[in-house]
């Protein structure tokens, strides 16, 4: 608990057996209520060595892409009755030690989603982030900026807190089961008017770390375009997509 708040720590895990205890391990058990995994259908032991930590693990018998994985993680954290939810990758690239102070900034009211930054402060670098795609990631963060009437650092981490209320509204079914999921789901967050801040992030790019290859780095790229361009037709009311229609499909709690 944290200020009253429920906080429940999620990981969409795929391949994560050389990290996931590493990531678990430093998680703040003080404030943090549960942790639960999902489980991508991985071909290693990433789910027996889950089991074997204090952790709820939720197993898909197919692999269902790294955007489904986050639908079960938010579905079952909701269920759980979380007041707020903190994604992090089982891949120890983001540390678990900067749970604390997301959680709280959404906890105290001044925020309703919070992004760990690895732009802020120069982390992306230092950390071993690949140049294409540090020149890539600013790329197109400014291009999103722009025409999304934003400033915020960094539009494609991977370590994210959310208010319950925020998982509850958005449409999050309508999004994809793929790498833009999450670029999907920033998009809809601004629409619908949520507050976004964001805190530095520093960040491990190591063998075991998780990572897309440049081919797929490239289908990322043209989706976040994608999705740039149903946002400014949607505001400028030229036409209408299902992925910022109020009434779109939300994740379902039964």
């Amino acid at each position: 608990m944290l200020h009253g708040k429920k906080i429940v720590v999620v990981m969409p895990a795929y391949n994560a057996a050389r990290t996931v205890r590493r990531t678990y391990e430093e998680i703040p058990k003080d404030i943090v209520d549960d942790v639960i995994l999902t489980d991508d259908a991985s071909s290693d032991e990433t789910v027996e060595l889950a089991r074997a930590l204090p952790i709820r693990v939720v197993r898909h018998d197919r692999t269902t892409g790294y955007g489904g994985n986050q639908k079960t993680c938010y579905r079952e954290a909701l269920k759980a009755g979380a007041d707020i939810v903190v994604m992090i990758h089982p891949d120890y690239q983001y540390t678990p030690k900067l749970i604390t102070a997301m959680a709280a900034m959404i906890a105290l009211g001044e925020f309703d989603v919070v992004l760990g930054s690895r732009i802020l402060g120069g982390a992306a670098l230092r950390g071993g982030m690949p140049a294409y795609k540090y020149v890539s990631n600013r790329f197109l963060t400014l291009l999103q900026n722009f025409f999304m009437g934003q400033k915020i650092s960094e539009y494609h981490t991977g370590y994210r807190a959310w208010d319950r209320r925020v998982l509850e509204r958005l449409p999050v079914l309508e999004n994809s089961d793929d790498f833009v999921f999450d670029n999907q789901m920033l998009a809809q967050a601004f629409y619908f008017g949520f507050r976004i801040g964001e805190i530095s992030c520093p960040c491990r790019y190591e063998a075991d770390s998780s990572s897309i290859n440049f081919s797929r780095s490239v289908r990322y790229g043209l989706g976040v375009l994608g999705v740039t361009a149903r946002y400014v037709l949607q505001r400028w009311g030229a036409m209408r997509f299902s992925l910022f229609d109020p009434a779109g499909r939300r994740l379902e709690l039964s």
